[in-house]
């Protein structure tokens, strides 16, 4: 049956729903391997630290390569960059498969493959966010950025459970393979799609032709811009806490249960950030989107206060079903507000200097958290700790309870971000002070 291809905007939003698609498979298959890989480390070194490693080689590039990765973003063509990225990632993976195949795996092989794969899809995430703001009127925003979450919501629910169950038919060899299919798919659909030209911009040429200019120019742009200088800053401090108990959640978990139960409790969340996700897409969220990142951010801290109160997988279960809730809606807030201030010719290289930025504490968190629950919070609480007697006579001692201290320390330290962000008036009143950068004008263009 014959297609009708739509036109003007119409084909624009349908080449973004199509770019969508194809990495919502991507995500599903990414997420069958994250889960595969996390928990045969885990099984293997019974660490938290070790297991935690995982997530600071991932968080690495952020730091190292996102400023020229932005201005790389900025230079070339946007889809030819998402096809590279997804080979690229999808190469790394294959050599993981043969590694597993031959029987020569080891850690510091697994560390490496992340930082590989991540550092293609820091490239894939920056072109796929820009390219969006090329597709999508600006009133609706807040509904893509609602999409995007709901695709990785649909595959934090459906990959756990789905990867407990491929594991045992076809083992982590069979996982890796389906997840290279994944990334064919997502290619395919880059490949059928055209994109506009980007809009003319005086900013577009800022640096001076050279990369390194340009890649500097993204922090030049944020500190003339002191509203969205304090949104990074906030984001940064509140991605630290939130950073440190995070990495933390699959080793509690597997502290107290089995992977089956991590794989069910993880989906549970998941459907969270699916059910959150489709609020952001049908609402747009708040008009006051500042307003919603402090009121749905105190949220999200008192859910990982609750979280870490006690060791019952259904209240974990609950408390992480409404955490996961508000990060669509928070993050959703945020994209729109950086998308509405920032010109379309320069979103590559700011949005990777916010990036760098607001993930700056990421690794530090994560290296903290495997020795901080190893060698302090688990001892404390154990069944003989310091603490037994008094805050294990609350929360719970034994495996898994320091851990259950250290998210409710993160999730009081979130609450007080938010208390902290709104006093600020920079950062209160950053969508009235500042001017749009984006012009429907300049958008409706084909």
């Amino acid at each position: 049956m014959a297609i009708i291809q739509p036109t003007g905007v119409d084909r624009r939003i349908w080449s973004f729903v199509l770019i969508w698609l194809g990495q919502l498979v991507s995500m599903l298959g990414s997420g069958l391997t994250n889960f595969t890989l996390g928990v045969w480390v885990y099984q293997r070194t019974g660490s938290a630290t070790q297991f935690t490693l995982i997530a600071v080689m991932a968080s690495l590039p952020a730091v190292l390569i996102l400023p020229i990765a932005g201005a790389l973003t900025d230079r070339f063509d946007r889809r030819r960059v998402m096809i590279v990225s997804n080979c690229g990632a999808g190469f790394t993976k294959l050599v993981i498969v043969a590694l597993l195949f031959s029987g020569r795996l080891e850690l510091w092989q697994v560390y490496l493959a992340v930082i590989a794969v991540s550092t293609f899809s820091i490239c894939l995430d920056l072109v796929y966010t820009t390219t969006t703001t090329l597709l999508v009127p600006k009133e609706h925003f807040g509904r893509a950025s609602g999409m995007t979450h709901g695709a990785q919501a649909t595959a934090q629910i459906i990959s756990p459970l789905l990867a407990g169950i491929l594991i045992t038919v076809v083992h982590i060899e069979g996982v890796l393979l389906i997840d290279l299919a994944t990334y064919l798919f997502a290619i395919s659909t880059l490949l059928i799609v055209r994109l506009p030209r980007m809009p003319a911009s005086t900013a577009d040429k800022t640096g001076g032709g050279s990369m390194f200019g340009e890649a500097r120019y993204g922090w030049t742009f944020i500190r003339a811009r002191r509203g969205l200088l304090a949104l990074l800053i906030y984001f940064a401090a509140v991605n630290f806490a939130v950073g440190i108990s995070q990495v933390l959640f699959t080793p509690m978990i597997l502290s107290i249960s089995s992977p089956k139960i991590l794989g069910i409790v993880l989906s549970i969340a998941g459907a969270g950030f699916l059910c959150g996700s489709i609020v952001m897409s049908i609402w747009g969220g708040p008009k006051h989107r500042v307003l919603g990142i402090f009121s749905y951010g105190s949220l999200f801290g008192l859910s990982t206060v609750l979280v870490g109160i006690g060791p019952s997988i259904t209240p974990i279960a609950l408390a992480s079903f409404a955490m996961f809730f508000m990060i669509p809606i928070i993050n959703g807030c945020s994209q729109a507000i950086w998308q509405s201030k920032t010109p379309v010719g320069v979103q590559g290289r700011v949005f990777a200097v916010r990036r760098m930025i607001g993930l700056l504490g990421t690794p530090i968190a994560y290296l903290v958290a495997g020795p901080l629950a190893d060698r302090l919070f688990e001892p404390l609480l154990s069944v003989n700790g310091p603490l037994a007697g008094s805050v294990g006579q609350i929360i719970g001692y034994g495996p898994g309870r320091g851990i259950g201290l250290i998210f409710i320390i993160m999730g009081i330290l979130t609450i007080l971000a938010q208390v902290g962000g709104y006093l600020y008036p920079r950062l209160r009143e950053v969508e009235t002070e500042l001017p749009d950068a984006i012009a429907l004008e300049a958008l409706s263009q084909s």
